[in-house]
């Protein structure tokens, strides 16, 4: 296998040693890239998609953007999301991805799939040698993002979960917080949605040619095909996979992962968690409030901003425009895309590290845990577990079904 180390060894010797001046002229443009600052095909970062419909497929076109990037396969269970991707990228396609991770000339890998498949797709990715850039939310559940985290450091490997909206949305307005301007940051406030709900509709006949059902399932529970389980996100009437709970922790991790990420990455509390979930007394779920170890507190609410001594830091507030091209990451990156492939390159951690990922996903979890149990909840950060609480400690994990362990 071609490994990445390989690949950088074989750039940096070339560009050190002015090797290219004497390359023999029968090698081709191709080879040697193109006019317009493509890298040569060998020097590509090949990448294969894993759950190639909805924002896994914006997720691809965000990739392939980038000159450094070849994609060469695809894969979905759903024929149709496949079969477009085969037709228009012209690449290869499969339907079980344990097909694609197998090929060993493949380095990377974008996992778009519904939430409950992305700690078995990617751990198993990790495990044969693949960089990894995956949607967010990271995980079905706690444990399972630690053990991501795991894997990760266990394997050597670069794993970036996409958010655009923790610096798109809080990257100048935490900038701001943390000047002093305000004065010490007391409160973040964000707003993302609700808890989701259990799936109790009944069976439909599947059509033919349509989707490989017991492989969409994968981990999460036996159920009967209703196209309103697998959705599009929150598509279909909103009844999309994010809906359910064996799926998706619902509105709460997918739009927890932009707000809650942005507001903790603000706040500096980005790699801990708190020790207390207080259950909100108020409707709709609002004013769940989070209280951290150096008495910083993250409300759920209708507001967006940080609560400082000195009055309110909110976006549009008074606040200096960020100068057009402003960038946030290191390097010059414009997206957790650009991020993602820089890093690879690098072998560097990204801004949105898998650990990063795992504790704003466990924060939005403990959220969920706690409108599930409606009662508060004490929390170690270190250990990951609930104190004293063997009721709230069998939240933080889920069985999973037939041959799908991690």
């Amino acid at each position: 296998m071609k490994t990445m180390k390989t690949k950088i060894s074989r750039r940096m010797f070339i560009k050190s040693s002015g090797m290219a001046l004497a390359l023999p002229s029968i090698i081709t443009s191709k080879a040697l890239g193109a006019p317009d600052g493509t890298p040569p095909a060998s020097e590509r970062i090949t990448l294969g998609g894993i759950g190639v419909g909805g924002r896994g497929s914006g997720d691809l076109r965000q990739l392939m953007s980038d000159k450094r990037i070849q994609l060469v396969a695809a894969c979905d269970v759903k024929h149709d999301a496949l079969d477009r991707w085969k037709k228009d990228a012209n690449v290869d396609g499969y339907l079980d991805y344990r097909e694609l991770i197998a090929r060993d000339d493949i380095d990377m890998i974008m996992c778009g799939t519904p939430d409950h498949w992305h700690a078995q797709v990617t751990i198993d990715a990790m495990k044969a040698g693949k960089d990894i850039f995956c949607e967010k939310p990271l995980s079905l559940t706690i444990a399972e993002g630690r053990k991501m985290v795991e894997t990760a450091r266990a394997y050597g490997r670069i794993f970036s979960s996409g958010s655009q909206r923790v610096i798109g949305d809080y990257g100048q307005l935490a900038a701001a917080a943390q000047s002093g301007r305000y004065g010490r940051i007391l409160e973040a406030h964000a707003s993302p949605g609700g808890p989701p709900r259990m799936c109790y509709l009944p069976g439909v006949p599947i059509p033919p040619n349509t989707i490989e059902w017991d492989l969409w399932l994968g981990p999460a529970p036996w159920a009967p095909y209703h196209p309103y389980r697998c959705g599009r996100a929150y598509g279909l009437g909103g009844k999309g996979f994010r809906t359910w709970y064996d799926y998706s922790g619902g509105m709460m991790t997918d739009w927890g992962g932009h707000k809650f990420g942005g507001a903790m990455h603000g706040m500096g509390v980005d790699h801990t968690g708190p020790t207390q979930i207080k259950y909100p007394d108020g409707k709709e779920h609002k004013h769940l409030t989070y209280i951290f170890a150096n008495g910083m507190k993250l409300i759920k609410s209708d507001k967006q901003g940080y609560l400082c001594e000195k009055g309110w830091a909110q976006p549009f507030n008074g606040m200096p425009v960020p100068p057009p091209g402003l960038r946030w990451y290191e390097n010059g990156a414009r997206s957790p895309h650009e991020d993602c492939v820089n890093c690879i390159i690098e072998r560097r951690r990204p801004f949105r590290d898998v650990e990063f990922a795992h504790r704003v996903a466990t924060v939005c979890h403990l959220g969920n845990i706690c409108f599930k149990l409606k009662r508060d909840l004490n929390w170690d950060p270190d250990a990951e577990e609930f104190i004293d609480d063997a009721e709230a400690n069998r939240l933080v994990d889920r069985p999973r079904r037939g041959p799908w362990q991690i």
